[in-house]
């Protein structure tokens, strides 16, 4: 072979297996930055309030409500119809209402608390995830409901971790794999808003799924259809505001 064609060859054999061995991580989760858009664009949220309602597999209709601020507020008010539940979580500790002592509330383990750390982050633990001192691990590609995923490991400077599982095609996170945080709010948007929540529950692996994202009037994306592993039917996102007044009695564990 004349010495030009090994050289052309060459490059291209290597071009080929630069190009198999896919993005970094880096590249993956600038992508969904920009899917969500943007840094800058999700650095102004500073206020969620998110109306849902699901469908049991026992039939009953569950509705939720829950409040974010910022590093300040996750709170989730659930009413399931034959009783209600009530999860508070500030910068200063969390509790959670216990509908066996008449909804009185009570103070959430402090690993619970600490799980659940990531709910004041409103833009999301991906985001900017280095400068907020967590690390990420892309584990390659998985396929969920014949969509190809990016399936992404970052772990918490808490210790903790959570598994991201990202479309290939839009970018927009369709599955989150979370240990110890039970029946919760998260997900797929900005801060993984859920549309439904709970307490802590040990060392579960609660997997929810994340579907019909839409965009908001001020450029925020969404799920507005959210399934949570063994809780039947999807939350679905009736009402969502963006950076509105929060209450100040939300902040409070009554």
């Amino acid at each position: 072979m004349p010495k030009w064609m090994t050289i052309i060859f060459t490059t291209y054999l290597s071009l080929s297996l630069i190009g198999a061995q896919g993005q970094t991580v880096d590249e993956v989760v600038a992508k969904y930055e920009a899917a969500m858009g943007g840094r800058d664009k999700l650095a102004t949220l500073k206020s969620v309030h998110i109306d849902g309602v699901s469908v049991m597999q026992n039939g009953n209709e569950v509705t939720s409500s829950i409040n974010k601020v910022s590093g300040e507020l996750f709170r989730t008010d659930v009413n399931f119809g034959m009783g209600s539940f009530s999860m508070v979580l500030t910068s200063k500790g969390g509790w959670a209402s216990n509908p066996r002592n008449g909804g009185k509330f009570e103070p959430l383990p402090e690993d619970a608390v600490k799980a659940l750390q990531p709910e004041l982050d409103l833009a999301g633990p991906l985001v900017n995830y280095a400068a907020k001192g967590h690390k990420a691990e892309l584990l390659g590609k998985e396929t969920i409901d014949g969509k190809e995923t990016y399936k992404i490991k970052l772990t918490l400077n808490s210790g903790n971790d959570i598994t991201y599982f990202i479309d290939a095609a839009t970018y927009y996170i369709v599955r989150d794999q979370k240990k110890g945080m039970g029946r919760r709010g998260g997900g797929g948007g900005p801060g993984g808003q859920g549309a439904q929540g709970g307490a802590p529950a040990g060392d579960n692996i609660q997997t929810t799924d994340y579907s019909d994202f839409q965009k908001t009037e001020d450029g925020f994306v969404f799920p507005y259809a959210i399934k949570r592993a063994g809780m039947g039917g999807n939350t679905i996102v009736e009402k969502l505001e963006v950076n509105k007044p929060v209450d100040p009695k939300l902040y409070k564990a009554e």
